[in-house]
């Protein structure tokens, strides 16, 4: 049986996707769908001090709205693949998008601290649905080379949201106050939904989608999930991830009072961390088809275990100042810019006929991983940089020992997915 992506390439509609959107200009679409998890992330953090003595609660009661945001977006990982899978790629990121952007702007406007906890639980719930299918439909429309520079190259641009999403904040905050900051949310995903009403293509023709029932979707979840590689897999991305998303959740304390610096001075931590993704993502994207993926994988984790040594060693030796704090925290995210996209794909192609299930599964475990970052593992290590470096060191050792305990995968796993 072919799969579901040679499938796709031999079609000339699907190929070429709606209005002839070429594959660069659906690399920006994609890229910036795959921007409104980060922005919603990383804008409004400058502001957590706004919010606290808006509704006069405690700094850390603040730090919830981003624990809510990540579990609701988690928890919807779960369906935005499946929902995919059996409606089309395009008609799930339009409606999600309309979602996202009416819940931006009741937190805009949310009368009470709990009305805020819930349009952020809106707002999780609606942002992740576009890095989901997005993935899908890379790997509908891409053979395997084609789709790891695909990828790289929406790492590249997808990286530019982190690194100017906390500096833009924090200028909005100053000059006009938080709540400007969840309208330029809205207005951010009303510009997304415009650009993929017009240019999104359908990747998944209606001969190739799954049933919506609920008893095998149930099914084919657990089944899913009773693959060992796929867990492994899953945690080694997420753990991987966490290394440096500890301190992107941390990104308040961290730079307000470690570094003492003002609300607009968040760049110094996240245009380091982006660098080294972009610089990672496009070294990585001149090496495809030169190096094997394995290769790429077990140079993206020497990087990133040499950085988090380095981190620890300089926050053991010394106190925390710029620029040599954040130095490793960019080797880091190089390394794990050449991890990231090829472990994907292997988790992708353990199930080709439901890869919108499988990026759903793997989204959701990754965003699980980072919601308990952020909500329990942080506030623990917000002592100072060491407790922030060692956290960092443990990620990306749990990270490989997971991706070792996956081992090779054998080729026919790619026909072992269950029944429809």
């Amino acid at each position: 049986m072919a799969s579901q992506g040679s499938q796709t390439q031999g079609d000339p509609e699907i190929r070429r996707g709606r209005d002839n959107i070429s594959i660069g200009a659906l690399t920006f679409l994609l890229a910036g769908l795959a921007m409104v998890g980060p922005f919603s992330i990383d804008t409004y953090l400058p502001s957590f001090p706004s919010i606290a003595g808006e509704y006069g609660v405690e700094p850390l009661l603040v730090q919830q709205t981003l624990s809510v945001y990540l579990f609701s977006f988690a928890a919807m990982m779960l369906f935005h693949g499946v929902l995919s899978d059996t409606f089309g790629r395009r008609p799930i990121v339009l409606w999600a998008l309309v979602i996202y952007t009416l819940a931006s702007l009741g937190a805009a406007f949310a009368p009470s601290f709990s009305w805020l906890l819930v349009f952020r639980a809106v707002q999780g719930a609606s942002a992740g649905a576009g890095m989901v299918i997005g993935r899908a439909i890379v790997r509908d429309r891409l053979a395997t080379a084609q789709a790891q520079r695909m990828l790289a190259n929406m790492t590249m641009l997808f990286g530019v949201a982190p690194a100017i999403a906390p500096i833009l904040g924090g200028f909005l905050e100053s000059w006009f106050g938080w709540k400007a900051v969840f309208l330029f949310l809205s207005a951010f995903g009303l510009l997304n939904w415009i650009f993929c009403l017009r240019l999104l293509p359908e990747t998944l023709p209606p001969p190739s989608r799954q049933p919506l029932n609920l008893k095998t979707i149930l099914h084919n979840y657990a089944t899913v999930l009773s693959r060992s590689r796929f867990r492994r897999l899953s945690l080694a991305v997420g753990l991987g991830f966490s290394g440096f998303g500890l301190y992107v959740a941390s990104a308040p304390h961290f730079v307000l009072d470690i570094l003492q610096l003002p609300e607009t001075a968040f760049g110094w931590l996240f245009v380091p961390l982006i660098a080294g993704m972009v610089s990672g993502a496009w070294t990585l994207s001149r090496f495809v088809g030169r190096i094997s993926s394995l290769k790429m994988i077990r140079i993206g984790y020497t990087l990133m275990t040499t950085a988090a040594l380095l981190n620890v060693s300089y926050n053991w030796l010394w106190e925390p100042s710029l620029p040599w704090v954040v130095l490793p925290l960019t080797l880091y995210t190089f390394g794990q810019a050449w991890v990231t996209p090829n472990v994907t794909l292997q988790i992708l192609d353990i199930f080709p006929r439901m890869r919108g299930m499988a990026a759903s599964l793997q989204s959701f475990i990754q965003t699980l991983i980072f919601g308990l970052v952020a909500g329990l593992i942080a506030p623990m290590l917000f002592g100072g940089g060491l407790q922030l470096a060692m956290g960092g060191l443990i990620a990306v050792l749990l990270s490989m020992f997971c991706y070792w305990l996956a081992g090779p995968g054998e080729e026919s796993e790619a026909v072992k997915d269950p029944a429809p």
